[in-house]
């Protein structure tokens, strides 16, 4: 399988329902392709792998596509798990899936692959997902507003873990939520790569 084989799989997948109260996004198929490819060319995606506020599942199961020999895909809404787990069977993928706030969520992995909340409303609320993902992991893929990186990367650092921008881009934001003024916007977002201090390259 390639990047773009990959792309259009996770294209066919059922999207979820946004929630303003828990500020979901759906991430386009292209950039979780994007995200995955490259954790899978670094050799990242082998072992167990966590998606963090999963919502209709497409990192969890485009890793479990690319070779992942486990995946847990944690999400507290339930309507988007139900989403999750469906496109799952879509695809014949064994996705481990659990209801649950993320910071409830204890199985040690080898990579978390996220897209959490952007922090905006509710504030922070991006922070609590990277505090997580660093006790679970030594490597965590993470989709992050641009605006964000220079306080993200320090913010790693001080929980031991070195950071990195791997690629910068454009978020298609639908006008979901009432604070959104366009139908369509463009954020500015990035992919960041952060590794504990004390795991080989």
């Amino acid at each position: 399988m390639n990047k773009k084989e990959l792309a259009i799989l996770l294209s066919k997948l059922e999207k979820i329902r946004p929630k303003k109260k828990l500020e979901q996004y759906q991430t386009p198929s292209e950039i979780a392709a994007d995200l995955l490819w490259v954790a899978f060319l670094r050799g990242d995606l082998k072992g167990k792998v966590a998606d963090l506020g999963c919502g209709n599942g497409i990192l969890g199961i485009g890793a479990k596509l690319l070779g992942a020999r486990e995946v847990y895909c944690v999400e507290i809404d339930e309507d988007s798990l139900e989403v999750a787990e469906r496109n799952a069977r879509k695809l014949g993928v064994d996705v481990k899936f659990s209801l649950m706030d993320v910071r409830d969520f204890e199985e040690g992995v080898d990579t978390v692959v996220m897209n959490p909340p952007f922090g905006r409303k509710p504030h922070h609320l991006d922070r609590v997902f990277l505090e997580k993902a660093f006790e679970i992991a030594d490597v965590i893929y993470s989709i992050h507003p641009a605006s964000s990186t220079h306080f993200l990367l320090n913010f790693g650092k001080r929980h031991s873990f070195h950071g990195e921008v791997l690629k910068e881009f454009d978020f298609p934001l639908r006008a979901i939520f009432p604070w959104h003024r366009k139908r369509v916007g463009r954020f500015k977002v990035v992919f960041l790569r952060f590794q504990s201090s004390g795991r080989k390259s």
